[in-house]
């Protein structure tokens, strides 16, 4: 049985919740955001709540039951709150800057690295070895963290690369003579 599917998702003030069919679009202050739930999970909205429940008894409606009640909670909040993902760089020389509403990176290369933000994400640099990601939707904002960090990530040796705040990066002795 599952814990997460059980539990009733917090609909505040200020976000109106649509179901259509299978589609739950959730627009509260700092966007919209609509999702598709699986076809074996049926989702009511009672007040400011929303249920989620499972229509049979399969192994695929027991797998997509808390996985649906997690995402549609992160579209809730998404809207309410947002997401932020902080990136340190790490390494002689290495910098972010703001070109526009471009994030521009010195990242030890012979040539700058430029990412355009994707529909929906923004980026911020507070410090030139700093990058904040932030958007309103999770998933977006986790897959742009991560395609930046792979562009350089940490090596093991001197831990330089790009790296998520807070990471630890486990370190490799050396040569020795």
């Amino acid at each position: 049985m599952s814990r997460i599917g059980k539990k009733a998702v917090p609909v505040p003030s200020g976000v109106t919740v649509t179901i259509e069919g299978q589609t739950v679009t959730v627009k509260g202050p700092k966007g919209q955001l609509s999702w598709t739930v699986a076809e074996e999970i049926e989702v009511k909205q009672e007040g400011s709540e929303l249920t989620l429940a499972k229509r049979q008894e399969t192994t695929r409606a027991q797998a997509m039951w808390g996985l649906s009640r997690t995402l549609v909670n992160n579209m809730v909040v998404g809207v309410t709150q947002g997401y932020e993902e902080t990136l340190e760089l790490v390494g002689v020389g290495y910098r972010a800057a703001m070109k526009g509403p471009a994030l521009s990176m010195q990242l030890g290369f012979s040539h700058e690295v430029d990412i355009p933000p994707p529909a929906g994400i923004s980026f911020a640099t507070p410090k030139q070895t700093e990058i904040k990601i932030s958007g309103i939707d999770k998933q977006l904002v986790g897959e742009t963290a991560a395609r930046i960090r792979r562009i350089r990530p940490p090596e093991p040796y001197k831990g330089k690369g790009v790296r998520y705040a807070g990471e630890k990066v486990r370190r490799k002795e050396g040569k020795k003579k």
